[in-house]
């Protein structure tokens, strides 16, 4: 899978490069945090110890393989690039003794960060990994110095993924950084890479130039109209269908005490306003304040902006193919903070690779079959397309062949989808691939394919 190569890195040493695309071609063939069950093999085992504590194998180089491949597919088209952070939990004291550092509220846990970034088309199908950040916080507790150079901080992460995303993806036709309110930081707007268009959903009590306050300006802004749209379901909360009420202008953002004197100049950008109306009981309404760099001058331009932002509930379906829905990451036994890191780096990975076979399962997308597979995949998909095939029309394969649907749709099939209920969902996808590189495996070796 992956259609240019499974190269994680070079790590200045082939025998590195080997065995790091050895691990993910195996995270991607069978979905686990079990490195024993990874390789299958005890010499195959220790390969893969080694190469995760080596400290020549870095998330950064990996980072920069998975950004280019992702560039290289992006080129010409409109891209969202989706960054988010998330905590991942290895323990408590035992942890702490083995050198993770603090997360959560009060730093009473252990374990690392990752901070990803992938690219989704204006089709919304899911073009790859632009970046990933994976670390451990140094310390007894979260640091809050507020005193320290932006760049020094932990929230500078947000505008390096900005940067990162301009550079790997120059050969698009338009990027915009899309992200939940933890982005919210005067700084990264005020120094976003030129041509790099961003959408953030604000959660401060923000000044604006003339004195009000942003909540208070933005239930004012002129009114666009009332639209529908899913909602979808989350933990502790089904999917619905809201009727929204949308505003939009131009607003001037004050920047905020301490800002140092080179962002001082306030930020003229847009914000839409988007209310849910009559929401059922019990359940929180929308009320998403978004800001941007895009101009919005009627409904139909607000709709595309917020359909951008509602894009950004992929990388949460992302995080949980990390954790619970895929790779368990969080039950990895691996006490060694690099190698947990670096095993980390590579599920992120894999899960993105997941998770472009859950995108197109519809063929909405309208990626093609080499996005994902490498040519010799296509015949063994064919044949096992007939085979899963049944009689009727939902039992059939409705996807061209040389669609990346057609390969999800098998897939699906493999991991117990009948074709009546329900879509197929990340589970599905990784029990499914695992069956797919079994017979991949044995009709390589026995030529019958």
């Amino acid at each position: 899978m992956q259609a240019m190569d499974m190269s994680v890195g070079h790590f200045g040493d082939g025998r590195l490069q080997k065995g790091g695309a050895l691990l993910l071609g195996a995270l991607v063939a069978n979905p686990c945090s079990s490195i024993r069950r990874l390789a299958g093999s005890r010499a195959r085992e220790v390969q893969f110890h080694r190469l995760l504590r080596n400290a020549g194998v870095t998330v950064e180089e990996m980072a920069r393989v998975a950004g280019h491949r992702t560039g290289v597919l992006a080129r010409g088209r409109d891209v969202a690039v989706i960054q988010d952070t998330t905590e991942v939990y290895v323990g408590s004291k035992r942890a702490s003794e083995a050198g993770f550092g603090p997360i959560g509220k009060g730093g009473a846990l252990r374990g690392v960060l990752a901070h990803v970034a992938i690219a989704v088309d204006d089709t919304g199908g899911l073009i790859g990994l632009v970046d990933e950040m994976v670390w451990t916080r140094q310390g007894g507790q979260p640091v809050t110095d507020r005193k320290r150079k932006f760049e020094d901080k932990e929230s500078y992460r947000w505008l390096k993924a900005c940067e990162v995303a301009s550079e790997r993806l120059a050969g698009a036709r338009s990027i915009t950084m899309v992200s939940d309110a933890e982005s919210d930081i005067f700084p990264v707007f005020a120094r976003c890479p030129e041509g790099l268009h961003l959408l953030v959903r604000s959660a401060r009590t923000r000044s604006l130039s003339d004195g009000q306050r942003l909540a208070d300006a933005a239930a004012t802004l002129k009114k666009g109209g009332r639209i529908k749209r899913i909602i979808p379901a989350a933990p502790g909360r089904s999917e619905r269908r809201a009727v929204l009420d949308v505003r939009y202008g131009e607003l001037t953002l004050a920047p905020p005490h301490g800002t140092p004197d080179a962002l001082i100049e306030p930020l003229t950008l847009t914000v839409l306003q988007v209310t849910e109306l009559n929401a059922p009981q019990g359940v929180e309404p929308v009320n998403w304040t978004l800001i941007t760099t895009h101009k919005i001058t009627d409904l139909r331009r607000a709709e595309e902006i917020l359909d951008l932002y509602r894009g950004r509930f992929l990388i949460e379906q992302l995080f949980r193919t990390l954790k619970t829905a895929g790779f368990d990451i969080e039950n990895a036994d691996i006490n060694d903070p690099h190698a947990f890191i670096t095993l980390t780096a590579l599920a992120i990975i894999a899960s993105v690779n997941i998770l472009q076979l859950v995108k197109a399962r519809d063929g909405d997308t309208g990626q093609i079959l080499e996005d994902c597979f490498d040519p010799d995949d296509a015949p063994i998909l064919r044949a096992l397309s007939k085979k899963l095939e049944g009689k009727t029309d939902k039992q059939k394969n409705p996807h061209p062949l040389d669609q990346l649907a057609f390969a999800s749709w098998v897939i699906a099939r493999l991991g117990g989808w009948t074709g009546y209920y329900g879509k197929p969902g990340p589970k599905v996808m990784r029990q499914g691939l695992d069956k797919y590189f079994a017979i991949k495996c044995g009709s390589n070796l026995y030529g019958i394919v």
